[in-house]
């Protein structure tokens, strides 16, 4: 790319970043937790999106203003700040988009990039079929290691029938894809899904480790982390 398309290209990401702020400021405040009772309600723009055939290549270029935060390739970062989002099931993927565009998961920070004057539901199934297929870069921010055989249990018991038996998800069912995800983000939503500060929880996962210690999220978390993604 020439220098003057870089300043351009540098010049506009600036000035969407400034519109999209503006935008979280005339949106509403999140409305939290239990929100909407029925977990990942299939309809309006995540029917919408679900249905529609995304297209990696447009989903590449929607995708570059993301690397700010979620990084080139999509990986995230090892603070668990940013997900892994490389690899992940498009559907999860849109399922997340929108609930953070609607409300229905807090994220302050995503929040004006997933607005409806940013990106349109098709780029969302574009955006989504492109993180599907990227590669999953291997040892992204693994636990300490301290505690495996606890969390393979507790994982093996508790977790295995949604999310699988090597963590691979369910795309079809909307499991994310949690082997090899960032130990720290892990740890941190399972923190939100167990205290209710996660408004788009699964209830059956917030009911399996409600009884959770903190010392079990670490567990599991660093298990999780440390699995090989498929």
């Amino acid at each position: 790319m020439r220098t003057g398309e870089k300043v351009v290209k540098m010049l506009l990401n600036g000035l969407l970043v400034v519109w999209s702020s503006w935008l979280l400021a005339q949106s509403p405040a999140p409305s939290g937790a239990g929100a909407d009772p029925a977990w990942n309600e299939i309809k309006g723009e995540k029917l919408l999106a679900l249905r529609l055939k995304g297209d990696p290549a447009r989903g590449a270029e929607a995708f570059e203003i993301c690397q700010g935060c979620h990084k080139s390739g999509a990986t995230g970062s090892i603070s668990g700040v940013y997900p892994r989002l490389a690899g992940q099931h498009a559907t999860v993927l849109i399922e997340q988009i929108v609930d953070i565009r609607s409300s229905r998961r807090s994220n302050p920070k995503m929040k004006p990039f997933a607005h409806e004057q940013i990106v349109s539901p098709q780029e969302i199934a574009d955006i989504a079929a492109y993180l599907q297929a990227l590669p999953i870069p291997p040892n992204l921010g693994k636990g300490p290691g301290t505690a495996l055989a606890r969390g393979k249990e507790l994982y093996a018991r508790d977790c295995a029938t949604c999310h699988g038996d090597r963590g691979e998800g369910n795309g079809e069912k909307f499991f994310p894809l949690v082997a090899g995800q960032h130990y720290k983000y892990l740890l941190r939503e399972s923190r939100l899904i167990r205290d209710g500060e996660r408004g788009n929880a699964n209830p059956d996962m917030v009911k399996v480790i409600k009884s959770y210690t903190d010392e079990d999220l670490e567990a599991v978390a660093d298990y999780m982390a440390g699995l090989a993604p498929p």
